[in-house]
């Protein structure tokens, strides 16, 4: 059970630079983990949060393992936890 986050390579809201913070094991440690870090549940998007860098150095202190975005979402995938957007046609 290890909660994850890539580098904040993502540029975003407010002028900052995004990381994506995932669970390899469930949802609801993803949602615990994140609870304890201060993050709002709006930041939840299908399978990840997205957290400001402002937060990337807090949440390793934490406990989360950081990986590089292709190895998080290798990861993702490999847990079955990966949601796809879905596409309207």
């Amino acid at each position: 059970m290890t909660v994850l986050i890539d580098p904040p390579n993502w540029p975003g809201p407010r002028g900052l630079m995004w990381s994506h913070l995932v669970s390899d094991s469930s949802l609801e440690e993803l949602h615990d983990f994140a609870g304890r870090l201060g993050v709002p549940v709006r930041a939840f998007d299908r399978d990840h949060y997205d957290v400001p860098e402002t937060v990337h150095a807090r949440a390793v202190s934490m406990g989360a393992e950081a990986v590089s975005s292709r190895e998080l979402l290798r990861r993702l995938i490999s847990a079955g936890l990966r949601r796809r957007k879905r596409h309207h046609s």
